[in-house]
């Protein structure tokens, strides 16, 4: 499904307010993305096991003071916190950091994105660029946490300053890939057409949306054009 947020803001500022309103309920559909969920990240592990610990000790050798998983408290459905997995692309103390960075932040509303941000490691920048930071949430997906497909997690700091309104992306599961996440230049939208894209998931989501971002997702890691 081709997404052109900038040619079409009309269209995607409407389900953005219809879904804040009214969350469909898909039970059938939400068993069904359940269960594939289950079986294709057990799947995905099993395949991923040996490169994925090939990633840990490169990142050990790159920068051995800290794990080479990175383990932060994030929002799921309804917001419930959960415990989130990444491979580790930042120096140990990059949240200490950060309130020396704020004010070099390049996005409006919560959310936090700088393109250079010094905080970022040798290999943290590659592993980044390629999404290979993102493959220790196969975990939180087999777990319940999150899905394949869905709005990804924020953190808590961010969902602390969101509007009414902007709680409504915290009405379905998170997910590992979503319409932001296949826009090319993703980190030159704003927050509000993020946003927007995150509820148009929300009132248009059904498998054959869902297999169509996870398509576009191996496009862009490809492109890699992740941050």
């Amino acid at each position: 499904m081709s997404v052109e947020l900038k040619n079409n803001t009309t269209e995607y500022t409407y389900a953005a307010e219809k879904a804040a309103v009214n969350v469909k309920s898909k039970p059938v559909y939400d068993f069904f993305k359940r269960v594939f969920d289950i079986i294709f990240s057990l799947l995905a592990i099993g395949f991923l096991a040996i490169p994925m610990a090939v990633v840990a000790v490169i990142i050990c050798i790159d920068s051995p003071v800290a794990s080479p998983i990175y383990v932060q408290e994030r929002i799921g459905k309804n917001g419930k916190k959960f415990k989130f997995y990444k491979f580790r692309s930042m120096v140990a103390n990059a949240e200490g950091m950060l309130d020396d960075l704020l004010d070099k932040n390049e996005m409006e509303g919560p959310v936090f994105k700088i393109k250079d941000d010094p905080r970022i490691t040798r290999v943290g920048r590659f592993i980044r660029k390629t999404s290979i930071d993102e493959l220790p949430q196969l975990l939180n997906i087999l777990k319940g946490d999150m899905s394949f497909v869905g709005p990804r997690p924020p953190l808590p700091r961010e969902v602390e300053q969101y509007t009414e309104y902007q709680m409504g992306r915290l009405s379905v599961t998170p997910g590992l890939t979503c319409y932001w996440q296949i826009q090319p230049r993703r980190n030159d939208l704003s927050f509000d057409e993020w946003l927007s894209l995150d509820f148009m998931y929300i009132e248009k989501r059904n498998i054959l949306v869902d297999l169509g971002i996870i398509l576009r997702t191996f496009g862009a890691v490809l492109g890699m054009e992740g941050v």
